[in-house]
Order: structure tokens, then sequence, then C-alpha cells
């Protein structure tokens, strides 16, 4: 089970940092993006710092809105946003032909509700990797809570220099997840490194498409909205995705956006147009809620100060991705399935 309490949102917001610093960090946070005159070469040289703030400040949020898993999915026709969550999540399993024993990595694993998911539906046993402390935190005690402490644990490091040794995991994969990533081709090839030769590497990455104009300035706004609502350096093309997986010494089996034949939009439970029950916190009736709700608990000192900032800018991103969506220059499942060749062995 994940938070559902407004209070529950309102002790988490700031993470591990102190609650009378969050104001702060706020400022500090937006100040690495474009809205703020932040630099691209800036926010990939603090990647680190700037991921752990924005995860500390609206780890409490993602989980009051949308669950313990905090990625999108394609949708079928009548399937709630939670089945196509955890099927999107099984649909990885079995790509990467999980096998009952076996070692997984999760890459960028947040509170971990997809690596409770695949080790319950593989019965492999999935380490996350993961350089938030707070978000560590939070996992262990859903793990705990899940009865899966045994087949699933959290590792603090940087995905960028991984504290495992060579030919460490019969599978890896990631979830929206090595976006936040400064240098693709830096974090593949770490992947590469730490999988066993022969094994496979399965991914959803977020991405613009072939479609985005980077001359078009309503093109560059949503991609800035999206940068600063969630934490990113940058976002790459698909095609440059898949030049670093191939420069980092792996084999691409197959490679789609899922969000081209995906019959119910991805977007969906974020435009304000709709309206949902099952997702009612995301709608524009429960945005409101939410939102003076975090106004009054910013206000009594239940929740610090900065609070509403982090909602803004959440909702910043909500529209840049909904624009983003309709538009068809950015998703957040370009797919890949890639193998490391059996003669690597490094």
């Amino acid at each position: 089970m994940s938070k559902a309490g407004a209070l529950d949102l309102a002790s988490g917001v700031g993470g591990k940092i102190d609650k009378n610093e969050v104001l702060s960090a706020v400022d500090q946070y937006e100040k690495y993006h474009v809205f703020y005159g932040g630099e691209e070469e800036e926010r990939k040289a603090n990647y680190s710092d700037m991921v752990n703030k924005y995860y500390d400040l609206v780890t409490s949020f993602y989980e009051f809105g949308w669950g313990e898993s905090f990625h999108f999915a394609p949708r079928w026709k009548g399937e709630s946003l939670r089945e196509s969550i955890k099927r999107h999540e099984h649909f990885l399993a079995l790509q990467l032909g999980l096998k009952p024993g076996q070692k997984v990595l999760d890459v960028g694993c947040g509170i971990g509700g997809p690596l409770r998911e695949i080790s319950k539906f593989s019965s492999t046993s999935v380490t996350g990797l993961n350089n938030n402390e707070y978000q560590i935190s939070r996992g262990k005690e859903l793990n705990r809570i899940a009865g899966v402490e045994k087949t699933c644990n959290f590792v603090k490091a940087d995905f960028m220099k991984m504290p495992f040794p060579d030919n460490s995991f019969d599978a890896v994969y990631a979830i929206e997840a090595t976006c936040h990533a400064p240098d693709a081709y830096g974090c593949y090839k770490e992947i590469h490194r730490v999988l066993k030769p022969g094994q496979y590497f399965a991914a959803y990455e977020w991405c613009m498409t072939d479609s985005f104009d980077p001359n078009n300035q309503e093109h560059q706004k949503l991609k800035a909205e999206i940068e600063i609502g969630d934490g990113l350096p940058d976002i790459r093309l698909t095609g440059k995705c898949l030049e670093a997986l191939k420069q980092a010494g792996f084999e691409v089996i197959w490679e789609k956006d899922l969000a081209v034949d995906s019959p119910v939009p991805w977007y969906l439970p974020l435009d304000t147009s709709h309206f949902s029950l099952s997702s009612f916190r995301l709608t524009t009736v429960g945005r409101f809620i939410t939102r003076n709700m975090v106004k009054t608990l910013e206000y009594v000192g239940l929740a610090p100060k900065g609070s509403q900032r982090v909602q803004s800018f959440l909702e910043q991103a909500a529209e840049g991705l909904v624009g983003g969506g309709k538009k068809e220059i950015f998703t957040p499942m370009y797919f890949f399935l890639a193998r490391k060749p059996l003669s690597d062995n490094l």
C-alpha cells in the first residue's frame, strides 16, 4: 500500500531535506532550468544534486497522486491506469525472459513499485539502484509491508558509477529513469559492464521524437516544461539513445515507441479535459482540491514552506507532458531490448 493521506503528503514534502530548508531547495532547483535562466551544461554538470533535490521535493506528491510506480503506460480501452502500469512492468519481465532465481538490477528504481511487482511476477531477486536516500528509506518500508525483503533490496549509488563488480546481473532494466543521466553513453556503458555476457537490458526512455523541431518555439517551451517539472538535464532524441546503446557495446534486438499504437493516450491521466474516478487526484477537480489542501497545510505549518511551489512546477510538467504527447513530439515509452554479446567478457 502506498501513502494516501494528506498528512502523509505534507510530512513527506522535502524528503531528507530539513523542513526549514525546503523553500531554499526549491529556489536552488528552479535555477537549474531554462525558465529561470539555467543552462543545459550546468544541469548536466550538477545532475546528481539537481535530481536528488527534485526527488526529495516531489516523491510524496508522486506517491499521493500516482501510487508506488512512478511511470506511464500504454493502455487498452477499458483498462484502468493501475492495470496498465502493472502490464507495462510485466511486459519488461517477459521481454527480458526472466527466470526464477535470477539476479536482476533495476536502474533508477524510485520507491520500488516496479521492482516489487517484477520480483513477484518472475520469482527473481531484484536490486534497486537509487541515489536518493529518502526514496530508498521509503522503498525499504514498502518492501517490509509487502513482505519481499528477502528478494528485493536497495543500493544507494549513482548509476554513472555503479558499485558492482563486472558481470554481476542476469538482467537489467530501467523504467523512465536513465533520462536523468547527463550522458546516455556513460550510463549505458556502466549497465553493459555489470550485465553478464549474453544477457539482456531493456528500458523505457523519455525522449523527444523525430517530430520535435528544435527551431519551433512552442516545441522548445514544452520541452523546457517537462525538464523543470521532471528533474531532467536534457531530453534526448530517440535516435541518440539508440546510437549510445550501440556505442556502449550492445546489440539492439528491437526498439519501438510504444506510445504510437496505444489505444488510450498515455497522457490521458494528466489531461485536465478528462475526468476519471479511478485517477481522481490527477483530474482538474482533484488537482484543485490538492492545491488548496497543500496551501492550507503549508499555512498552518504542517507542510513546509515551498510545498505550493513544488506542486506548481509539477503542474507545469503535466502541461508540458500533455502538450508534448498531443503533438507527438515527446514519448515516455521509447522501448528497446538490447543484448550484451557473449564475446564481451570484460
